[in-house]
């Protein structure tokens, strides 16, 4: 029985695994630690059932910054997991996103190139001109602009990375429960002094980090804590076209539709609209998006889909959070040693090795050392200052 340890993870998909992998690598720390996942396959995991793309098109600087971390820990891989090396056979794909804007979306999409050159992002603002011909395959005549970058941005196999987070994790004597947390403990002064699980009971802790996706806002009301994350359903959809589409990136239609290529299949999906908040165990795929939205949009946009043939699907969650669609992530003021990793809004994977990083780096040395995740803290919520991210997918 595993009944204290220096680090309880609430979590133990991709973020939290990054939480600990990170930990394991600071010399400065010295403690235990134990990860409580209920399951341990993964099935149902935002990681295993996530696109797992990567950019650094987004519309706030910290996010910019998080994925530059993020594309050099993948670009790495072939170093192995080792005592100071990320993860190999991650199966990265170099591309890049291009976003898509119609007359009234141009500004936008100026505004949000803007941010990201001077993050040092190497965008690339089009035309409708230069659209048609870099991407002769691209149906444009009601497009207006677009943005694309000349390096940095891709796509991945996110539940390698998962996978070979936890083996490292297991190789360096981080140890995995399965089971779940579902409260935590507190002393007088409010700090956390165990985590409470559903079949093994109490673990006594000197921190802890609260990194349980879709399930985060029922396990922070268990320390009075408000936090405006909740599970939303993305469908993704699996099609093959006769024609070849030549050079293809992740595309985000001014719809919200998006796709890309996989291998000789393609992937799409888009929201449902309404969008509305889901239970943690729905994972049925809504058919009905595919038929009805997504087929018209891709016919119209890439001509050669017309003739596309649907070959598979699956649906996931997103830890979205509704007060600004950025992450929750550090301290909590008035609970000295609980860290949140949470709301990540649909970017959580790609964004897992900073995150851990930093989470890591506050543990060991109270604060952030590499990159300031300060713009992500939960006080933001509590003083109504939103930090929006425009670009979401």
């Amino acid at each position: 029985m595993q009944n204290r340890s220096s680090v309880v993870i609430a979590g133990g998909g991709v973020i939290g695994s990054a939480c600990a992998y990170f930990l394991r690598r600071d010399p400065g720390f010295k403690g235990s630690i134990t990860i409580v996942e209920p399951d341990p396959t993964y099935r149902f995991a935002a990681s295993a059932r996530s696109a797992s793309s990567i950019r650094r098109q987004f519309s706030t600087p910290v996010n910019v910054a998080i994925s530059e971390f993020g594309i050099e820990f993948l670009r790495q891989a072939d170093r192995g997991f080792s005592r100071g090396g990320p993860p190999g056979q991650l199966g990265l794909v170099e591309s890049t996103y291009l976003y898509l804007a119609t007359a009234a979306g141009r500004a936008a999409l100026a505004g949000c190139a803007a941010i990201q050159t001077s993050a040092g992002v190497s965008v690339r603002l089009h035309d409708r001109e230069s659209l048609a011909a870099r991407y002769p395959w691209l149906h444009t005549e009601d497009l207006a602009a677009g943005s694309d970058t000349a390096s940095g941005e891709g796509w991945f196999d996110g539940y390698a990375l998962l996978s070979a987070l936890r083996k490292a994790n297991e190789r360096d004597a981080v140890v995995y429960l399965r089971d779940r947390v579902v409260s935590f403990e507190r002393s007088a002064d409010g700090s956390i002094v165990a985590a409470h699980l559903e079949q093994r009971g109490r673990v006594a802790c000197a921190v802890t980090v609260m990194a349980v996706g879709t399930r985060a806002r029922e396990l922070a009301a268990t320390v009075d804590l408000d936090l405006p994350v909740y599970p939303r359903k993305r469908c993704v959809f699996v099609f093959t076209c006769p024609t070849v589409v030549r050079d293809c990136p992740l595309v985000i239609d001014p719809s919200g539709l998006w796709f890309r290529p996989d291998g000789t299949h393609f992937l799409c999906g888009l929201p449902a609209e309404p969008d509305p908040n889901v239970s943690t165990d729905d994972f049925e795929v809504e058919h009905a998006l595919f038929d009805e939205r997504a087929w018209p949009i891709l016919a119209h946009r890439v001509p050669a889909f017309e003739a596309i043939r649907l070959t598979g699907s699956w649906a996931g969650h997103y830890d979205y959070n509704i007060f600004d669609q950025n992450a929750f992530v550090g301290p909590i003021a008035g609970v000295p040693n609980l860290l949140i990793a949470s709301g990540f809004s649909g970017h959580g994977l790609q964004q897992a090795p900073a995150i851990g990083r930093g989470i890591a780096e506050t543990i060991v040395h109270g604060g952030y050392r590499s990159l300031d995740l300060e713009p992500l803290a939960y006080g933001r919520y509590l003083s109504g200052a939103p930090l929006r991210e425009a670009n979401i997918i």
